[in-house]
């Protein structure tokens, strides 16, 4: 599919990027980490996004998560213009709307798996008997309710991506972002994983992916392919 021609309007889609590119400058030279990418990813939707190192995969990951400004272009998620929000909506529209999920996991070690799940919900100044029911019933999803008074320093690297997992889908957020999400995991946890994002896919969840496995890319319902900050292939599976 070209990429001119893909997803749909933006009126339509989740998310709509139009001439979104990413400029990184320096004295000397000038980089482009993203050049004019036009997407569109509708409600319900699994990309991965793949490409070589260096391609900007990560880079795209950041401006959708509002952990990056892109350089100039449109971003629409849910319909609404997000490039020029203040650092304080950003940081709101991440905290109810974006669920991230990251190769390191990126838990707090001196939190409880619950008190690690619930902190997302504690910034939205969620009443605590809500955060209660929300944490425990995204910990009972992933598996992991078993674990809720347990330090991250006691689980296993399949078991912490679980509780991110859980951390991630807990505010019912629009879309789940997942940079690498099997990449510190050896192949058992990581086919785990994969298996628990399947079926957050079936119960109804947007997924954006970066993986560098042919194979899980396989299992999303469409692969972005970038190369040199570009979008040079778009294949919707299913």
């Amino acid at each position: 599919m070209a990429q001119e021609d893909a997803g749909a309007e933006p009126g339509k889609a989740l998310i709509h990027l139009d001439g979104l590119t990413k400029v990184f400058e320096t004295e000397d030279v000038e980089t482009h980490a993203l050049s004019n990418i036009h997407l569109n990813v509708r409600k319900g939707e699994w990309v991965a996004i793949v490409g070589p190192s260096g391609s900007g995969k990560s880079t795209l990951l950041a401006v959708l998560g509002l952990l990056d400004t892109a350089t100039r272009g449109a971003y629409l998620l849910d319909g609404r213009s997000v490039l020029d929000l203040s650092a304080t909506d950003r940081a709101l529209v991440r905290n109810r709307h974006i669920g991230f999920i990251f190769q390191s996991f990126n838990l707090i070690g001196d939190l409880t798996v619950f008190e690690n799940v619930e902190l997302p919900l504690t910034y939205r100044g969620m009443p605590a008997a809500e955060r209660k029911q929300r944490v425990e019933r995204a910990l009972e999803k992933v598996g992991m309710a078993h674990r809720a008074r347990h330090m991250p320093g006691q689980l296993s690297g399949g078991q912490q991506q679980r509780v991110a997992v859980a951390r991630a889908v807990a505010g019912d957020p629009l879309i789940l972002l997942a940079d690498e999400p099997t990449g510190n995991l050896d192949s058992k946890n990581g086919e785990a994983v994969m298996q628990l994002l399947t079926e957050l896919h079936k119960g109804g969840a947007t997924i954006c992916m970066v993986t560098h496995d042919p194979a899980h890319a396989r299992v999303a319902t469409r692969t972005v392919s970038l190369f040199d900050g570009r979008i040079v292939q778009d294949e919707q599976r299913r």
